[in-house]
């Protein structure tokens, strides 16, 4: 079982009146999708789409904010770069820089350096 279906298997089940998508819950939706934040080159992905300067998709990036806050925080599998990467999607300069390869590659190095001093302060 993969990590992020672990997280997803320990989720409190959708009460039974909530209304099920594709044979998900809106929680499941929700956190798979924020949990995609923390990979940078998903996140080049969503602006070559033009999807960061849609109001609409901002306003749910704002309204994804509830995820930084327990009891949400505690079902993220790699809560560092995801709530790093929602924060910073808050900022509409970010939301355009990240087109730049060079601010993924970026992104990507600076996650691997802190991976490596985490284990080297484990």
């Amino acid at each position: 079982m993969a990590s992020q279906d672990v997280a997803m298997a320990s989720a409190s089940p959708p009460a039974s009146d909530e209304p099920m998508y594709g044979g998900y819950s809106r929680f499941e939706i929700e956190l798979e999708f924020v949990q995609s934040l923390a990979n940078p080159f998903y996140l080049n992905h969503l602006a070559s789409q033009k999807l960061l300067t849609q109001p609409a998709f901002v306003a749910y990036l704002a309204y994804l904010q509830y995820w930084t806050k327990p009891p949400y925080l505690k079902y993220l599998t790699y809560p560092g770069p995801t709530l790093r990467h929602l924060e910073l999607l808050q900022r509409e300069r970010f939301r355009q820089d990240i087109m730049s390869p060079d601010l993924v590659q970026k992104l990507v190095e600076d996650e691997m350096e802190a991976a490596v001093t985490w284990h080297k302060e484990g």
